[in-house]
C-alpha cells in the first residue's frame, strides 16, 4: 500500500481548519449570576428567663438578703431595698404580707411552705406605694407555716421574680406580736 502524499496536506489542512473553527466559535454566553436568596431577618431571640425553672422550689437558691425586725415589722432585702415584709396591725389583729412591686389591679400571689401552699390575691397599696398587699388574720395558719417551714418558703407574684425566703425567727416574731 502506497501512501498518497498529495492527500496528506489536504488532511492536515482540514484538521487545522476544524481546530481553528472550534477555537473561533462565537462569543460564549455567560449566564447571569443566580439571584441571591432574600435573607430573612433572624427570628428574635427568646426573652431571657428572669429566673431558671426548678423541678422543686426547695432546690432553688435562697434570694440574697437578710431579715430585719423593727417594731412589729419584719423586712427582707439587701442593700437597703426591701423585697418582702410582714407587718402587724395590732388594732385590726392582722398581719399584712407586702411584696415590693407595682400593678394597676390585684395580682395572684402564692405562698408555698414545706407544709402548705396557698393562693392569695395581692392588692395594690392604697397610698400608691410600689407595693402589693395581702392582709391575713393574725391567727391564720399560713403565718405559722411560713415561720416553721423547713428552711425557707416561697413568695410568687405574677410578673415579679419569685422570692425564696429563709424562715428565720423574724417571721414568727411578727406573728406572735400581733397575737398578743
Amino acid at each position: 500500500m502506497k501512501i498518497n502524499r498529495a492527500a496528506l496536506p489536504a488532511h492536515v489542512f482540514s484538521c487545522a481548519l476544524l481546530l481553528l473553527a472550534g477555537a473561533c466559535s462565537g462569543p460564549q454566553v455567560v449566564p447571569p449570576p443566580a439571584p441571591q436568596p432574600t435573607r430573612r431577618p433572624a427570628p428574635p431571640a427568646p426573652p431571657p428567663s428572669a429566673q431558671p425553672a426548678y423541678k422543686d422550689w426547695r432546690d432553688a437558691p435562697q434570694t440574697p438578703g437578710d431579715w430585719r425586725y423593727d417594731n412589729g415589722t419584719a423586712r427582707f432585702g439587701s442593700a437597703g431595698a426591701t423585697l418582702f415584709a410582714l407587718t402587724c396591725n395590732r388594732t385590726a389583729r392582722t398581719v399584712s404580707l407586702i411584696r415590693t412591686g407595682t400593678a394597676p389591679q390585684s395580682l395572684p400571689m402564692t405562698i408555698s411552705t414545706s407544709s402548705e401552699t396557698r393562693p392569695l390575691s395581692a392588692e395594690p397599696a392604697p397610698q400608691g406605694a410600689p407595693q402589693l398587699v395581702v392582709p391575713l388574720p393574725a391567727r391564720d395558719r399560713l403565718l405559722d407555716a411560713m415561720a416553721f417551714s423547713r428552711g425557707r418558703f416561697v413568695v410568687e407574684v405574677n410578673g415579679l421574680p419569685t422570692l425564696y425566703l429563709p424562715a428565720w425567727p423574724e417571721v414568727a416574731r411578727v406573728t406572735e406580736d400581733c397575737r398578743r
